[in-house]
């Protein structure tokens, strides 16, 4: 009996393994590499990845509709599994969710939404991101001219923030209190873009801007580099937790960088898109709830997390959760940042 029972236990080891060994590919298209966060996605991603017995491959879309449909194809053709992909533009994508489809591979819109019922959308809560920011820089500046510096057209995530800002602006808006005197989208995110029209509202305006919304951290370096030519110091929004940002926010050149954790962001990634490659069904994701929120209000399987925002007065909780050290945080910090004392 106990010979049986050993016998038992090792062929039930043996599969175990084999099954471990020969896992299953995880396909990870990435728009671009050039936000800092996309690497602390991408370390998460392939750790649960790893963790689940499975391999992570991957292909960087460098900001090309065109390089992401082809980076595609080569994926499926390597026999994934599973895909995770963070579109570069959501209507060019199409042609890839329908050969993913045809091909019975699940996709995961990851933190970009691409609205189809057929993929599942893993984002932090992007309209909320924009309420935070936009209520960061009211409470320093509840009134004034406000400039907002927007992201890329194509992303709808860029829309999404900027429904957010304005459920707080809104009213204020409308009495006068607050005057948009500048808005526009940023092509690419790229802070260069960004400080360029930065650069552009402040003369339009003869530096008589007050406030700035700034839809993520790397625009927002591009708009603190045009104020400070300017010599101007004035609140700044932006988010994604960039190490220079909450550097900044200690410094006090910006005023508010909400930080949505890329490692949980990518960790969840991971587990998804292993559970579907395993064959979980979208809906049956553990935490998942339906999603239109999108521009044709398609129902999706989805989960959205939750946001942090950094300010002077919280910036230890990026300290502690270990996303950021101590001096990296608080050099050249500006007196009163109760976390770099």
């Amino acid at each position: 009996m106990k010979k049986s029972l050993i016998a038992a236990l090792l062929a039930a080891t043996a599969f175990s393994s084999a099954a471990w060994a020969e896992g299953m590919k995880i396909g990870v298209s990435w728009a671009s590499f050039q936000e800092e966060r996309w690497k602390i996605d991408e370390a998460a991603m392939v750790a649960a990845i790893e963790a689940a017995g499975n391999t992570y491959v991957s292909a960087d879309a460098q900001s090309s509709s065109e390089k992401q449909l082809s980076d595609i194809d080569a994926l499926i053709a390597q026999g994934v599994n599973a895909l995770i992909i963070n579109a570069w533009d959501k209507d060019a994508i199409g042609p890839a969710i329908e050969k993913a489809a045809a091909e019975g591979i699940p996709v995961v819109g990851y933190d970009r939404l691409i609205e189809d019922a057929r993929t599942f959308y893993l984002t932090f809560d992007n309209k909320g991101v924009g309420k935070i920011i936009a209520e960061e820089v009211m409470k320093v500046k509840p009134d004034g001219n406000y400039a907002i510096i927007l992201g890329d057209p194509g992303d709808p995530n860029a829309a999404f923030l900027r429904e957010g800002m304005e459920e707080v602006i809104g009213e204020a808006v409308k009495a006068g209190t607050i005057k948009i005197v500048g808005e526009a989208n940023s092509d690419g995110w790229k802070p260069e873009n960004a400080q360029k029209n930065m650069e552009q509202i402040l003369t339009a305006n003869n530096n008589a801007v007050d406030a700035v919304l700034s839809e993520n951290d790397g625009m927002a370096g591009g708009v603190v580099a045009a104020l400070s030519a300017q010599g101007l110091v004035i609140p700044v929004g932006g988010q994604d937790g960039d190490l220079a940002a909450i550097n900044r926010v200690a410094r006090g050149t910006q005023t508010v960088s909400v930080w949505k954790d890329s490692r949980q962001l990518g960790k969840a990634a991971g587990e998804i898109a292993s559970a579907l490659a395993s064959g979980t069904a979208l809906a049956d994701i553990e935490g998942a709830s339906m999603f239109n929120g999108g521009a044709n209000g398609v129902e999706m399987s989805a989960i959205l997390l939750t946001p942090t925002a950094i300010t002077k007065d919280t910036l230890n909780l990026a300290i502690d959760g270990g996303h950021i050290t101590k001096e990296q945080a608080c050099e050249g910090a500006m007196e009163g940042v109760a976390a770099c004392q």
